[in-house]
């Protein structure tokens, strides 16, 4: 039986909003995948008769390979936000990654996907109209699991002593507010900063440095919303950022909004 993993806690923008306009579930893998894969991850919503939702995360450092009738594909790690406009009646099912899990099954430098769509056809002979419509014709999410890992089972690559060291890493910049530049953890781990970044670019797709910022930025996202208000100073200095101009950049840069303007949307969701 699939284990729950529970909802995101970081990562998805107005999530009061989003909890109360799409169902979210994760699911942890098998033992057999769990060393590429993170979770998988579902979002159904039934609008029918409602106005579209606009949908927006700001994405881990991960590939996603993503199963909708008729639009399946891989997602390369957005640098941006990721914007997606839910309408009428849906629902996708995801695999989400381990950050360089996607390496040893695709065997290319993963950068090349940054910012991307790929066809799933461009990494399976499997017929997709075909094995979708095989995953959609199950209604519990266990079913559907099933149909998936059976699939990834028999194109399973050999471990990559990489991945580990690369989560092991990630989970440091995540984890760790001090760590505030890549030299810290090019020391931490004792990498030369010049492979270190090679690694990132040929594993994740993205650079340690954008890892960093990406997890403050989510941090200070999810506090917004839980405390309602913008402690500037507090912040900035928390998330190791110099000046407070500093943050509303990088904030006003990721998300789109400045934070006063993206802690009105959170007033107005509700």
């Amino acid at each position: 039986m699939a284990k729950e993993k529970g909802k995101p806690t970081r990562g998805v923008l107005r999530q009061t909003k989003a909890n109360l306009t799409t169902k979210h579930n994760r699911f942890f893998a098998n033992t057999k995948l769990d060393y590429f894969i993170e979770h998988y991850w579902t979002v159904s919503w039934d609008l029918t008769g409602k106005e579209p939702y606009l949908a927006e995360t700001l994405p881990y450092p991960s590939v996603h390979i993503v199963f909708e009738k008729g639009n399946s594909k891989i997602f390369g790690v957005t640098k941006g936000r990721f914007s997606t406009l839910l309408e009428g009646k849906g629902s996708v099912f995801g695999i989400k990654f381990r950050p360089g899990g996607f390496y040893p099954f695709f065997r290319k430098n993963i950068s090349i996907l940054t910012d991307k769509t790929i066809p799933i056809s461009e990494f399976t002979k499997e017929n997709i109209l075909s094995f979708e419509k095989t995953i959609f014709q199950k209604e519990n999410e266990e079913s559907r699991i099933n149909i998936i890992e059976t699939w990834l089972e028999k194109i399973l690559p050999e471990r990559d002593p990489k991945i580990p060291l690369i989560n092991t890493m990630i989970d440091k910049m995540k984890e760790d507010r001090t760590i505030q530049s890549v030299d810290q953890i090019s020391k931490l781990f004792s990498i030369n900063l010049r492979s270190l970044q090679r690694l990132f670019r040929e594993y994740v797709g993205v650079s340690p440095k954008w890892v960093i910022q990406r997890f403050r930025i989510q941090e200070v996202a999810e506090r917004m919303e839980k405390e309602k208000t913008i402690p500037y100073a507090e912040m900035a200095l928390e998330l190791g950022y110099y000046d407070q101009a500093h943050f509303i950049k990088d904030f006003k840069n990721t998300i789109g909004l400045s934070p006063e303007e993206y802690l009105k949307t959170i007033f107005e969701s509700k």
